[in-house]
């Protein structure tokens, strides 16, 4: 019953991907003057009176592309709407309760609205800046009535500004020619006039609206930076570090003392690291006269904000205000070597940053929802992040599918508005064993992938195989398989392939598709005969045209997913010993192939060396994209500073060091195989969807020491070598007729429990 009421909960909080049958009354509006500029922003206020508050306000805000909203002079929504869209389409709408900001008589709703008006990587522009307002217990929708002006405060900066894969501009305020007093009950929007009326709230170009399926940001409010007694009291003309205390979401802000027409200019580190040829995002403030407070509301993420602060200006403060995903950080890893604490420490951190309206690769140059860096992403967070985390993985499933061509393909990233390439090997793993049905497998969402089911069928239909049963060569729209060197670019696809049917069983007998079921395990079977067939030289796997090493990725995959049987392993383990050609996107596989091989020693060595650089060395508290020159001890500096795809060690810590994996959907029954390799101990756990799950596993003589908590409705299947064969659980000497290779198999169900194997 506990974990159908989780269930319940979960799909509340979710909700269905699509609208839930509004009525729209609240008309789409804009400012008269607005010509729908690129970095338009535009301020819109209504005065009501209210006779009795109610119980509940829900107030449904739709826009393109970003709002601020406060009642009365209160901030309800920081930076409220996701990005377009759901589809090519269509556009998102918030929901916000704002009963508890309302007071009986005069109330005013006034909300800022950020237009980017140009697409990126992660946006796709509708052309049209404006505001859907509709809140029906109030009675007050978006018309005619509701007052507008033009902000001509906020402008584009000079130049430095982002590059083309960011919808965002940089963000120029003019403290001269505008200020937020309007925001106040007390103050009037000087200047307006009344808003112009576009049309209905679901037509041309916004389309349907639909309801944003992740929670809107967690607020943390504004910090001080860590070095408060670094920053002057005045500014000099030089730049002013200001350090985090990790890399985060932040929008800097300003208390000060000036004459007017002084700039001041704010930026992070990873501004400069990047480079003007892929500049992120910064911020410029045209001082008043006199005091003055100003948040710069576009989110920038970094180690250290910096401030340029030209002589003449008094510092009263410099602060920041951190915002980022609703969820939080349940998840932990402890072990007998500091190294894989810090790891997992900077994943987390990694992961965290790399989430907001949706999964991005980084933070600072794209933005972008590459579905590779998901996959990574979406198994991180089921063992580091609690379950609210899954809201984002599923928004990402079904945007896949609801941008898919009309022949087919899928393609990533999306949301999108200026790009439609396919890169095959990221398709076939968004849908496959480590996509989709990870997923589902930790969340039970069966929904979801009866929503998708058909989608992924035609893009496999996509695949065709030659006469001798591997696939037909297919280059997609970008030819790629990793970065670095010496890639097997097609025997990739074959084992991603694979991967993909594999998923695609699974998901078809969930879904009782018996006839597409036996067919696929049909498909499946002689696939697997046909690469070895292929494949296979009795040294490693390769295509035969392939003139380099043997590619460890391509090896990996093979492992994983079941195409090389075991007599092969101790050949393939020569070659995960000699090359080291994956990037860290493809670093998870290889590592998860040996712990698959029970070569757990090796495997915790090749995560320490491969890793070093960006664990010991780094000054950051982010992996990067790449693992640099592993020959040095030089910081590593190739790519971006914090980088999605490169968090995999911590699943393979927990799922495999620790040895914790839903065996049954959304944690109803899971494994305990732990493999601490040279480690004396090890312990992880995280609030799954059944509820807390936690493992510690101690090195004793002749044997183990196993603490492991069960959450109520689940059970365990401990796994012990079969050496240790005198096994007591909780007291009492256990026995078991269930043996899998080389270990005894214990059930054990709900509650927290001591196991000790000699």
């Amino acid at each position: 019953m506990r974990i159908k009421f989780l269930f319940f909960i979960f799909f509340l909080f979710t909700m269905s991907f699509y609208g839930q049958g509004h009525d729209w009354k609240g008309k789409r509006i804009t400012n008269r003057e607005n010509q729908n500029k690129s970095n338009t922003w535009i301020n819109f206020r209504r005065d009501i009176n209210i006779n009795s508050i109610p119980n509940q306000a829900i107030a449904k805000i739709a826009c393109d592309s970003k709002y601020w909203l406060w009642v009365n002079g209160n901030m309800v929504v920081f930076e409220g709407q996701l990005k377009r869209g759901p589809n090519p389409n269509d556009t998102y709408y918030d929901e916000i309760d704002i009963a508890p900001f309302l007071t009986e008589g005069k109330n005013t709703i006034a909300i800022l609205l950020w237009y980017f008006g140009k697409d990126g990587f992660s946006h796709n522009s509708s052309g049209q800046a404006g505001l859907v307002f509709d809140c029906a217990a109030l009675n007050l929708y978006s018309d005619g009535n509701w007052l507008s002006k033009l902000d001509r405060g906020f402008s584009s900066t000079i130049d430095k500004n982002p590059n083309y894969r960011l919808p965002e501009s940089n963000i120029l305020f003019d403290a001269r020619k505008s200020d937020f007093k309007w925001i106040d009950p007390n103050e009037e929007l000087t200047g307006s006039s009344k808003a112009n009326v576009l049309g209905t709230a679901e037509s041309k170009p916004w389309n349907k609206l639909v309801l944003r399926p992740i929670p809107h940001w967690k607020n943390y409010g504004i910090a001080n930076y860590t070095n408060p007694t670094e920053i002057p009291k005045e500014g000099h003309g030089e730049w002013i570090i200001c350090k985090l205390p990790y890399n985060c979401h932040v929008t800097p802000i300003l208390d000060i003392e000036a004459p007017a027409g002084l700039t001041i200019k704010m930026q992070t580190d990873n501004f400069d690291y990047m480079g003007l040829h892929v500049a992120s995002v910064r911020a410029e403030y045209i001082t008043k006269e006199g005091a003055q407070q100003y948040e710069s509301l576009g989110w920038m993420n970094g180690h250290v904000v910096k401030y340029w602060i030209p002589k003449g200006v008094k510092i009263n403060t410099l602060t920041y205000r951190e915002t980022g995903f609703n969820t939080e950080f349940t998840g932990y890893f402890k072990s007998s070597d500091p190294f894989y604490e810090k790891l997992w420490q900077k994943a987390t951190r990694t992961l965290y940053v790399t989430m907001r309206d949706t999964y991005m690769d980084c933070p600072d140059r794209e933005r972008a929802q590459w579905w590779g860096d998901l996959v990574n992403e979406s198994g991180e967070a089921f063992y580091a992040l609690s379950p609210s985390s899954a809201s984002i993985a599923k928004k990402g499933i079904l945007e896949l599918i609801n941008w898919q061509r009309a022949n087919g393909i899928i393609y990533s990233p999306i949301p999108e508005g200026n790009w439609n390439a396919e890169l095959p090997g990221q398709m076939l793993a968004s849908i496959g064993y480590y996509g989709f049905w990870n997923y589902y497998i930790n969340t039970g969402d069966k929904e979801t992938i009866a929503n998708v089911y058909d989608g992924v069928k035609r893009y496999l239909d996509v695949w065709k195989l030659k006469p001798n049963g591997t696939l037909i060569d297919r280059k997609g729209d970008w030819y790629w398989g990793d970065w670095g060197k010496e890639i097997d670019k097609q025997l990739l696809y074959n084992a991603w392939y694979y991967l993909a049917l594999k998923g695609y069983l699974n998901m078809s007998e969930l879904l009782g598709k018996t006839v597409e079921a036996d067919r696929t395990q049909k498909e499946l079977l002689a696939f697997k005969e046909a690469f070895n067939n292929i494949f296979w030289d009795g040294k490693g796997y390769r295509r035969s045209d392939y003139k380099g090493t043997y590619d460890d990725r391509a090896q990996a995959l093979a492992v994983v997913s079941g195409l090389a049987d075991k007599t092969k392993y101790k050949t393939l383990l020569k070659i995960f010993k000699t090359s080291h050609l994956a990037s860290p996107y493809m670093e998870k596989y290889v590592l998860e192939a040996l712990f698959v091989m029970e070569e757990s020693k090796f495997g915790l060595e090749r995560m320490k060396k491969r890793y070093h650089n960006m664990v010991n060395v780094s000054p950051w508290t982010t992996l990067n994209e790449n693992f640099g020159d592993e020959t040095t001890t030089k910081k590593p500096d190739y790519g971006t500073n914090n980088h999605a795809w490169s968090g995999g060690g911590l699943t393979i810590l927990a799922q495999y060091v620790c040895g914790l994996y839903p065996i049954e959907p959304a944690w109803k029954t899971f494994m305990v195989k732990p493999q601490l390799g040279d480690l004396d101990y090890a312990e992880t756990g995280n609030k799954t969807i059944a509820g807390n799950v936690n493992v510690k596993i101690a090195k004793v003589d002749k044997g183990l020491d196993i603490v492991l908590t069960v959450p109520n409705a689940s059970e365990a299947l401990v796994y012990v070598p079969l050496k240790n064969k005198n096994v007591i659980i909780d007291g009492k000497k256990v026995y078991t007729n269930i043996k899998e290779d080389a270990y005894n198999i214990y059930r054990v169900k709900s509650g927290k429990h001591k196991i000790s194997a000699r």
